[in-house]
């Protein structure tokens, strides 16, 4: 059951990268600069620093001979500063190096340096290196292109194939043929000796797919695979589907049975083609799973549950919630408060209605207005916090009915907990502020 969890962790962790690598690559699409002087650079996993650091070296030598004065010193400072940067690293990490580096105009006309560099989620073939007047992204965008890999058994009377399919790329793992006796109508005594030899064989088929799959698609304990097709004419893959010996792990993966006409390779591509909707809907199928858990614990009056900013909170401090929900587009900003009489600080989290009235905040206690330390997008926030709860973090779209249900009857935040809480018997302190309790 560990390793189910430990999975189901992994692909949610996988998929807050995803969520903060598009928060990040939507930021530097937006980012214009004057002159040429942002650079992108991006270095494979198997390069070497020391080759990146000479051939910087030389474009810093080249840019020195840029006529314009104010571009030729922004284009320096940033090679200068993806210099410094790279100093950070003694080699490439194992999924590759990304960094941009340089001067960008925010929206009130002010210059503003930029300096980004990580080790991506995933790893990245692409070299690239970029002085030019805007980021360049595209190398990020080919890397959160779905890269959930499929299996499919393709079973019939004359042998079965095992395949995958991950984007557009299909592979044959293996095929084997088999000889299985036909249905005959030879009577007297043996009909039955014929029908039981039959079955045997029928059985022996079926196991013997079954075995395969496990190997080709259970890798230390866990499916290697996002989902299974299980394709075929006549009965046998419903029978592979419902039979004992078919492994509990993979059962719990099949998408879908579809009926082709062919075996082989042709019953591959007809498979790929008759389940292309079912596949692409996963991510979609995924969410509608979790928000009908969400929603049974909620209509089982269970208790193990939470919704709105307030509950979950007090649910995330107990470390009472399993799995937190929260919408992508939340629209909740964390306000972090210094109150400078008790150098105490307080968090405040209010949503864009409530932000619009508030351009100072006073303790209502003291009549002391506190002072703004920082603050910063809630979801943001929950994405670099989320496992200090001990908590697993889905972040979710409202494109299906269950979404938009639960964004817009829910508040959008919400979690699935470990054990029954009672939150209208927990105190709730205000934390003293001014026209908070309003809201």
């Amino acid at each position: 059951m560990s390793g189910q969890n430990q999975t189901e962790e992994s692909a949610s962790d996988r998929n807050v990268e995803m969520w903060k690598i598009k928060k990040l690559i939507k930021s530097l699409q937006a980012a214009r600069g004057n002159g040429t002087s942002m650079i992108s650079l991006i270095i494979p996993p198997k390069d070497q620093v020391s080759r990146v650091a000479k051939m910087l070296a030389d474009e810093f030598g080249t840019a020195s001979n840029i006529k314009s004065r104010v571009n030729r010193l922004s284009v320096l400072s940033a090679i200068t500063s993806v210099q410094q940067r790279l100093k950070l690293y003694s080699k490439v990490p194992i999924k590759g190096l990304v960094i941009y580096c340089g001067t960008i105009v925010t929206d009130d006309g002010k210059e503003k340096r930029v300096n980004i560099d990580f080790e991506p989620f995933r790893p990245i073939n692409t070299s690239l290196y970029l002085c030019d007047n805007k980021f360049h992204t595209e190398a990020l965008t080919a890397l959160l292109a779905d890269d959930n890999k499929f299996g499919f058994i393709v079973m019939d009377g004359n042998g079965a194939l095992f395949g995958t399919l991950s984007g557009n790329t299909r592979e044959v793992l293996h095929k084997f043929t088999v000889d299985l006796p036909k249905k005959h109508g030879r009577g007297g005594q043996s009909a039955l000796r014929f029908a039981r030899l039959r079955m045997e064989k029928r059985h022996n088929y079926v196991r013997k797919v079954a075995e395969t799959a496990v190997q080709l698609f259970i890798t230390n304990d866990r499916p290697n695979i996002e989902g299974l097709i299980l394709a075929g004419s006549a009965d046998f893959k419903t029978e592979l589907s419902q039979s004992d010996m078919f492994d509990q792990r993979l059962q719990g993966k099949i998408l879908k049975l579809v009926d082709v006409s062919y075996g082989g390779e042709n019953g591959f591509n007809q498979a790929i083609e008759l389940s292309a909707e079912v596949l692409s809907n996963v991510k979609f199928i995924q969410e509608k799973k979790l928000i009908g858990r969400y929603f049974d614990e909620i209509s089982q009056d269970t208790g193990k549950f939470c919704f709105g900013v307030e509950d979950t909170f007090k649910g995330l401090e107990m470390g009472a919630v399993e799995t937190l929900i929260v919408w992508e587009n939340l629209e909740y900003t964390r306000f972090v408060l210094k109150n400078h009489a008790s150098d105490e600080d307080k968090v405040l989290h209010l949503n864009a209605e409530q932000e619009k009235d508030k351009t100072h905040f006073i303790d209502k206690e003291t009549g002391v207005e506190l002072e703004l330390v920082e603050s910063q997008p809630l979801l943001e926030w929950l994405a670099n916090n989320y496992k200090t709860f001990g908590a697993t973090l889905e972040i979710i779209t409202d494109r299906s009915q269950e979404g938009s249900q639960f964004c817009k009857g829910f508040g959008g935040i919400g979690g699935i907990l470990r054990y029954r809480v009672e939150f209208q018997n927990l105190e709730y302190d205000s934390d003293g502020l001014d026209g908070y309790d309003d809201y």
